[in-house]
């Protein structure tokens, strides 16, 4: 497939090239185009010619073609989902969720509007609290779910009446430009844009003076590189960054419920979700069982290729990530014991058996580090009190979840934990219209639901004097 860039309504070639592997082969897949800087300067001054005329439609227009937008991408989500697995790794049925959540996510904000509110009407005044569109919005997407995300930014963004600027990640930009080639019959010129680069635009981008908001999701490391880039032009942002999620299990929880769930929540996508479960703190006279139920679920994964139907998970998305993980599972395994997994599969990809480790400390790199792969740490805890402590002793603060028997006990609980979301008895619930984001170094401000609409927004207070 010959791949363009979307950049002023037309479909054109990049200044250069850039490889894309396949994490299941390790193998090329194809060629991106790459921008460059002059091409940056042209998508920034298409979208802010675009912008005035986007914005001064209403609700209802936009919402119109947002839904033919959400209604093409289903119409073709075959053929997306099987790019998607092919440039991301995951299996193809998850990628066909994650394409059928993309489309969601669009059709939700569709039907959104962000209408003012009287905060006061007399004789005297009248005062009114608005919301209008930033301008031109950088959408900074990451590698592990390459559409959700994508959509998650572009759906909120182009209902408030903003134009965006999509930069996805250099190893899956393939899917982010296809869906490109949907939005040029869709959208007017200059509203949706693709800029592809191998890290190199990032900086460019995000300080440049004619982008007014920039939405990031990526590690805290880059969050803050991009955070600093904003600071010269005082940019709006939205960061959501790492997370270092804890699942805590109450003595009264039933392991044999608990266990797989937070395994799921633990391993799906090769464990490369900044909400997955990352390390299970487990009262310490139900170690032993927990580790039993982990090891058979880590035994039972059929690791492998995403397109074929027998894999239940696929490989880390890029070398640089599998290099880190196999230091990381080197280090565990000299530092802690192996209850399951631990080898390597002999096959060409990036692949790493999903690996259960318990009798670390605190101070392991697997324990206090966000790992971003299938390898999982079990912690035993005497006291809940010094659970709840080792928790938080963390600069992450992105999901968490507790377990137990008793709903009302576990919320008492997760109101102690400092995460921006706590769930109870399951990990990695979300839907468009509940608001989510980090604490700590996990990020600042809100994505999804009405919270993350008004992200894309400036406040602006009309008040009227009657007399």
């Amino acid at each position: 497939m010959d791949f363009k860039l979307l950049l002023d309504g037309a479909l054109v070639d990049g200044a250069a090239l850039l490889e894309v592997i396949n994490p299941a082969t390790a193998s090329l897949l194809a060629m991106a185009p790459r921008a460059d800087s002059a091409q940056v300067d042209m998508a920034v001054a298409a979208a802010r010619r675009a912008s005035f005329g986007w914005a001064r439609l209403s609700y209802a227009e936009r919402g119109a073609l947002l839904m033919r937008l959400a209604d093409a991408l289903d119409a073709r989500r075959e053929e997306f989902a099987h790019l998607l697995t092919q440039e991301q790794g995951k299996p193809l049925a998850d990628a066909a969720g994650e394409l059928g959540g993309a489309a969601a996510t669009l059709r939700w904000c569709a039907a959104q509007e962000l209408k003012p509110t009287v905060l006061r009407e007399t004789d005297a005044e009248l005062i009114i609290d608005q919301h209008y569109p930033l301008g031109v919005v950088l959408a900074i997407c990451p590698w592990n779910y390459p559409m959700a995300i994508l959509t998650s930014k572009v759906g909120p963004a182009l209902i408030t009446g903003n134009v965006v600027i999509a930069k996805p990640a250099p190893t899956t930009p393939l899917t982010a430009l296809l869906f490109g080639e949907l939005v040029a019959d869709i959208l007017p010129a200059g509203v949706f844009q693709t800029i592809v680069d191998n890290n190199d635009l990032g900086d460019l981008l995000s300080s440049h003076p004619g982008v007014d908001f920039v939405s990031f999701t990526g590690s805290t490391a880059t969050g803050k590189k991009v955070l600093g880039s904003t600071t010269e032009t005082i940019k709006r942002f939205s960061l959501e960054l790492g997370g270092n999620d804890a699942a805590l299990i109450l003595p009264d929880a039933d392991p044999e419920t608990a266990a797989p769930k937070i395994f799921a929540a633990a391993t799906k996508n090769a464990g490369q979700i900044c909400l997955a479960v990352k390390r299970v703190y487990a009262p310490r006279q139900m170690v032993d069982q927990v580790c039993d139920i982990f090891g058979r679920l880590a035994d039972a994964t059929v690791v492998g290729d995403g397109l074929s139907q027998s894999t239940t998970m696929g490989p880390v998305q890029n070398r640089a990530q599998y290099e880190k993980l196999i230091a990381l599972l080197e280090e565990s395994r000299a530092e802690g014991t192996i209850v399951a997994g631990g080898e390597i599969p002999e096959l060409p990809g990036y692949f790493i058996r999903p690996t259960v480790v318990r009798d670390l400390s605190d101070e392991a790199r697997l324990v206090r580090e966000e790992q971003f792969g299938p390898l999982l740490p079990v912690l035993a805890y005497d006291d809940l009190e010094e659970a709840i402590e080792r928790i938080n002793a963390t600069e992450y603060g992105l999901g968490g979840s507790v377990w137990t028997a008793d709903p009302k006990m576990g919320v008492e609980v997760a109101a102690r934990i400092a995460s921006g979301t706590v769930w109870v008895n399951r990990h990695l619930g979300l839907a468009p219209d509940i608001p989510f984001g980090g604490a700590k170094q996990s990020g600042l401000g809100r994505q999804q639901g009405i919270r993350g609409l008004e992200e894309f927004t400036q406040g602006r207070i009309i008040s009227v004097a009657r007399t």
